[in-house]
């Protein structure tokens, strides 16, 4: 196996991902972030609002429209309901991700191997992973603008001028702005493009920065185009969405400068590597390339400074960090592959063995938590295939174990990845399985069947409503502020939401109407953490004579 990943680095990587994330893609739930871009992406569909862009109604203009587009897409060819299909192209960039850091590594001068860890690190790193049942469209921004600074490195490292990777470099920086504004220009590109010209600055050229210049420009001009265009077809709208979201930055989820220091931790099971890898006094006489090694630092630094200055600030903000931060991690990799048997001193092999070893014996424990399940928790189905891949799991841990025991890193990444297939294909089923035992009839389909309405009974929401609802309702609800709002039909079903201050009892006008108590709805799954803003009450009024 270890040969065909050296001969198949991109298809491995591919497939890596393919048999990570697909098979169970559909059977997390539908977060508040998902549940906006989806509502999104189905406007578009159903009133084709592809440019001026809706939820539930309402402008929208927060995010530009580009990863809607590609979900719109999807949702065309695998249905507007399926959860899969709408996270499908966010998976598609997870493989441009770990394809375009092995790209990049080799034009960075590093060989095969080296550049599938940095690659392998990038796609397997725990925040990228759990990004796709988030949704937010940093995913977008930041692959594409991998692939713009692909296109500036090939175009510094070429004698001649070719426009292809000129085009490509526009390209990735126009989309990347398409997909969240001047996020990633900011936190991906601009230490980019600091690191690059400090460290490779005598290979730096007139000639080349000028052509820079002319990327930057055209390839933001293309990006902005959309925010231009709805600032001239909607500018009210525009002018207020705005407002709030440039306040945001100053006073929204404000957290202390040192928020991020602990920005390592998100590339999950790489945390120990990736922070050895950032102590540049005990790196810089070990790795295979030293100035590459001091760019890819020097980049993963300036990021977390530059991030680390505006005030708002959150987990998933930290996304671009793990591109030059996986690369950063892979020198570390990479010396150990290529000296760890020879490696005597205890202050180099403990941390090995403890980054590794808890890798073993987690996948030894996860298959332990199958076994209690079916001998202890008797109350929770475990599907078969779960035990069938817990024995596997447990096989693995061991092995794994066992070559870290013989100083052979290269068979523990190997059995690392498939250790993660096997985690993936043995909880996946379990989680489907409870999924199913677990949510009753409190969601929209069983509550219509419950009341025996039709669905085409008008809805309404009471002051508010949340994007979940609106998600899993399957069309707009449009949301009134007083009941003397509702002006045709006799009978109406209105959700108040759980733990609104002003309760729907309280309106002067419910006494026009006859109520019944009202039927409470819950779209909150068991076992998981209870959201008021996913229940609510549902009151049927229907006007008096």
């Amino acid at each position: 196996m270890i040969t065909l990943v050296k001969k198949r680095p991109i298809l491995t990587i591919i497939l890596l991902v393919v048999v990570l994330l697909l098979p169970f893609l559909g059977v997390m739930e539908v977060t508040i972030m998902e549940a906006r871009n989806f509502i999104t992406a189905r406007e578009m569909l159903t009133d084709g609002n592809w440019i001026l862009t809706t939820m539930n109604g309402e402008a929208r203009y927060q995010k530009p429209p580009l990863p809607t587009w590609l979900t719109a897409l999807s949702a065309m060819v695998f249905g507007i309901k399926s959860v899969w299909g709408l996270r499908f192209p966010a998976v598609l960039m997870i493989m441009l991700l770990g394809s375009m850091l092995y790209t990049l590594s080799r034009k960075l001068t590093l060989d095969k191997s080296h550049s599938f860890y940095n690659g392998l690190i990038g796609i397997t790193s725990l925040y990228v992973i759990l990004i796709i049942f988030e949704a937010p469209w940093d995913m977008y921004a930041h692959t594409f603008m991998l692939v713009g600074i692909y296109g500036i490195v090939q175009v510094f490292r070429t004698a001649e001028t070719d426009w292809k990777y000129i085009l490509l470099a526009v390209l990735g920086i126009s989309c990347s702005v398409l997909s969240k504004g001047p996020v990633s220009v900011y936190a991906l590109l601009l230490p980019f493009l600091i690191s690059y010209g400090i460290i490779f600055r005598k290979s730096n050229t007139t000639k080349k920065w000028i052509q820079l210049s002319g990327i930057l420009v055209l390839g933001l001009v293309l990006g902005f185009s959309w925010y231009l265009y709805v600032r001239y077809a909607d500018p009210e709208a525009f002018a207020t969405i705005t407002s709030k979201e440039t306040g945001n930055w100053t006073s929204y989820n404000v957290r202390p400068i040192y928020y991020y220091w602990s920005f390592f931790t998100q590339s999950g099971l790489w945390t120990i590597p990736a922070f050895i890898g950032l102590l540049y006094p005990y790196l810089k006489t070990r790795v295979s390339n030293l100035k590459v090694y001091q760019f890819t630092l020097l980049w993963t630094l300036l990021v977390v400074v530059l991030l680390s200055v505006i005030p708002e600030k959150k987990s998933r903000y930290l996304m671009p960090v793990l591109i030059p931060l996986a690369m950063n991690t892979g020198f570390y990799i990479e010396y150990l592959v290529r000296r760890f048997k020879e490696l005597k001193d205890k202050r180099e092999t403990i941390p090995v063995y403890i980054a590794f070893g808890v890798i073993g014996l987690a996948f030894i424990g996860a298959a332990a938590s199958a076994i209690y399940l079916l001998v202890i928790e008797t109350s929770i189905e475990v599907p078969m295939v779960s035990y069938v891949f817990a024995g596997l799991l447990t096989v693995i841990g061991i092995l794994l174990l066992k070559k870290l025991y013989q100083k052979s890193i290269e068979g523990v990444i190997v059995l690392l990845m498939v250790g993660l297939v096997a985690l993936v294909f043995g909880l996946g089923p379990l989680h489907i399985k409870n999924k199913e035992v677990s949510k009753d009839h409190f969601g929209f389909d069983g509550f219509f069947k419950e009341v025996g309405i039709d669905k085409t009974t008008p809805i309404y929401a009471y002051k508010n409503t949340s994007p979940e609802m609106v998600w899993a309702r399957g069309e707009k609800i449009l949301v009134i502020e007083d009941l003397s709002d509702l002006k045709e039909g006799d009978i109406f079903y209105i959700i108040d939401c759980q733990e609104c201050e002003e309760s729907i009892e309280n309106d002067e006008q419910m006494s026009k109407f006859k109520y019944n108590e009202p039927y409470f709805i819950n779209l909150n799954y068991e076992g998981l953490e209870y959201k008021d803003r996913k229940a609510g009450y549902v009151y049927k009024l229907t006007k008096r004579e």
